[in-house]
């Protein structure tokens, strides 16, 4: 059965914006974790622009279920991993203009730095998952790293403006998903993903953790924390036990 792991960065988002203490990540990962998130995740970026160093440090200590890290794969980041020890690294692409991380990974380009970096992560003891596109070439690149997950990325099927269009990026998903865990590969799913079109994908066979974090921060905006999330874990919930 799928799984809530919440993304917490716009709350720091919101905090950087005044450059002040408020409103506090680890305090909306404790409220996340009350109210039904199994996981709480966060992207370090290089540029540091929501989620800071001390707040990973404290979110380790706090954090009582899952803490995934996403993160570059430079070797300044993978430093800071085997320092703070999250529970799993998501590796992302990166790039300093992008609003939000606009695509997958290129596992297949980037073969040899990413399996460095991931072999790195996991002798630390650290679980490693690639986000990447859906997509046969990079799925097979991602076995050959050793990553035991893959994130695969929903912006295609989030973004879809037809309904045609949604089903034909939910059917790439679907596949893509099928093919991981035939190779061995565990399979979470993650970004744009909404209270509207999350339960199509909480329903594909073999996922496991869906990642969220700007409906859910926008929807707590409106009606607090704990409610969004407790919304949104039980259209998870809902939809992945009716197709167990």
């Amino acid at each position: 059965m799928a799984v809530l792991c919440v993304n917490i960065d716009h709350v720091a988002t919101i905090r950087q914006a005044r450059g002040i203490r408020e409103p506090d990540p680890v305090e909306a990962a404790v409220l996340c974790e009350l109210n039904g998130a199994v996981g709480i995740t966060v992207h370090l970026r290089e540029d540091r622009r929501h989620i800071q160093d001390r707040d990973l440090e404290v979110l380790r200590q706090v954090v009582k279920g899952k803490l995934n890290l996403e993160m570059a794969a430079t070797r300044e980041m993978v430093g800071i991993a085997l320092r703070v020890k999250p529970d799993m690294v998501t590796l992302v692409p990166e790039r300093r203009q992008e609003l939000t991380t606009e695509g997958g990974l290129d596992v297949a380009k980037n073969l040899e730095s990413i399996r460095k970096a991931t072999s790195a992560l996991k002798k630390g003891g650290i679980e490693v998952s690639l986000f990447i596109n859906p997509k046969s070439a990079q799925v097979r690149a991602s076995k050959k790293t050793g990553a035991q997950f893959v994130e695969l990325h929903t912006g295609r099927y989030c973004d879809a403006k037809a309904e045609a269009t949604a089903r034909r990026e939910l059917a790439n998903l679907t596949r893509a998903a099928r093919e991981a865990r035939k190779s061995g590969l565990r399979v979470n799913l993650g970004h744009g993903l909404n209270y509207r079109n999350v339960a199509p994908a909480a329903a594909i066979a073999g996922v496991e953790e869906l990642n969220i974090g700007h409906s859910i921060v926008g929807r707590a905006v409106l009606v607090g924390m704990a409610k969004a999330v407790r919304e949104m874990a039980d259209i998870i919930a809902r939809a992945s036990a009716t197709h167990q």
